[in-house]
């Protein structure tokens, strides 16, 4: 496995990230979640992806990682890096949502409890929230950093303009932001134009989430929606509706490049994302161990042509989100 510097810090993150998102709730057998995870340590993803309302239900993945770190990983913490996030809806009430000081410390403390964690290595804002000053939000960052809470700080899904600001406010007080996590891959592409040139100029990480689209940057869906997909999941994020035929006819052209590259859809759309020198990771969210072991051989991946980045921008077309 090879790691990469996070933006200007000492840390050093495996390209490839785990993400207990989807998969590692309750509504997964919990040996089948413990597998992936072993065999991802084993492989050497030792960056655990969480967020309070991560499930389902919302917090289960803590629980349930919490459990393995408890029976398999315990003696291995000072070998792994956990994350986790603060800022979406988590219970009912005034103080469940948004990111104020009260919601963040009380979610912070909600995750350190369920995963049995005394710290974490990384803690995000999960979102930016308009209704609360970003002045409060940050300030909340710093102070769990100097309580011994998190080692290190993120955000997550912030406009560019805030998350600079947000920069700047925690530098003023000697915490650095150490990394910042959005959606990317081949398709969404807003990072490119609305954030790359400030993490940069700061130091700042960046981390993928979503690099393969829910599943649409996959060969899954070239011929038809299988029963098992997650398309037919309550709270789905990919809907039946976004696999038109036009799509499918995509991915087939884009499966294509991948098989004259030696690789399958996936593994090329991973490789696509850390190819960008501005990548630290990428976030991986699996369901078996062969997927898993695809998105680590994607780390390994030869690099691309300009002929072949053209040709998938133009098979692509009007898909690109920028």
């Amino acid at each position: 496995m090879e790691y990469r510097y996070c933006g200007k810090s000492g840390l050093q993150l495996p390209v490839v990230s785990l993400g207990l998102w989807h998969n590692f709730g309750n509504a997964t057998p919990f040996s089948t979640q413990e597998e992936i995870v072993l065999h991802a340590f084993d492989k050497g993803i030792t960056h655990i992806d969480l967020a309070n309302n991560y499930g389902p239900p919302a917090g289960s993945a803590e629980e349930n990682f919490g459990r393995m770190m408890a029976r398999e990983l315990k003696s291995h913490r000072d070998e792994l890096i956990v994350s986790s996030k603060a800022g979406h809806y988590m219970w009912s009430g005034p103080y469940g949502d948004q990111t104020s000081r009260k919601n963040t410390f009380a979610s912070l403390h909600q995750s350190l409890k369920r995963t049995g964690l005394e710290y974490f290595d990384i803690f995000y804002s999960h979102r930016y929230c308009p209704e609360v000053p970003l002045e409060e939000t940050v300030q909340a960052l710093i102070d769990i950093v100097k309580q011994g809470k998190a080692l290190y700080v993120g955000l997550s899904k912030y406009p560019a303009h805030l998350a600079s600001q947000a920069c700047d406010m925690m530098a003023e007080q000697h915490v650095h932001c150490l990394i910042y996590q959005d959606r990317y891959n081949m398709i969404c592409r807003k990072p490119e134009a609305e954030h790359f040139n400030f993490l940069r100029d700061k130091g700042v990480g960046f981390i993928a989430f979503s690099p393969l689209a829910q599943g649409l940057l996959t060969n899954r869906y070239i011929n038809g929606i299988p029963a098992d997909s997650r398309v037919y999941k309550e709270g789905a994020f990919l809907h039946k509706e976004d696999i038109t035929e036009e799509w499918v006819e995509k991915a087939r052209r884009l499966n294509e490049v991948a098989a004259s590259r030696g690789q399958s859809l996936a593994e090329m759309s991973l490789a696509w994302v850390l190819a960008k020198e501005y990548v630290t990771s990428v976030i991986a969210g699996v369901s078996s161990i062969r997927q898993l072991d695809d998105n680590v051989a994607a780390a390994d991946s030869k690099p691309f042509t300009h002929d072949e980045l053209n040709e998938i921008d133009s098979i692509l077309g009007n898909s690109i989100v920028r």
